[in-house]
């Protein structure tokens, strides 16, 4: 996988488009899991979201930069 990536001439970093993919994979989970009433048992839910998006970020750049 490249370091850099370029979206309309501009070079960016691979890492950033693997956090607003993360970003927007971490929103849908997040839906799921509302709709299922998944946060009634959750201590705390902003915690929670924060801690699945680091998550879910770092798999995602696990499985590229593996």
């Amino acid at each position: 996988m490249p370091r850099d990536i370029a979206i309309l001439d501009a070079y960016v970093p691979t890492i950033l488009v693997l956090f607003i993919a993360g970003g927007l994979l971490t929103w849908f989970i997040d839906r799921v899991l509302a709709l299922t009433g998944l946060y009634r048992v959750v201590w705390h839910p902003s915690l929670f979201r924060a801690c699945l998006l680091v998550c879910t970020c770092g798999l995602l750049g696990l499985a590229v930069y593996r």
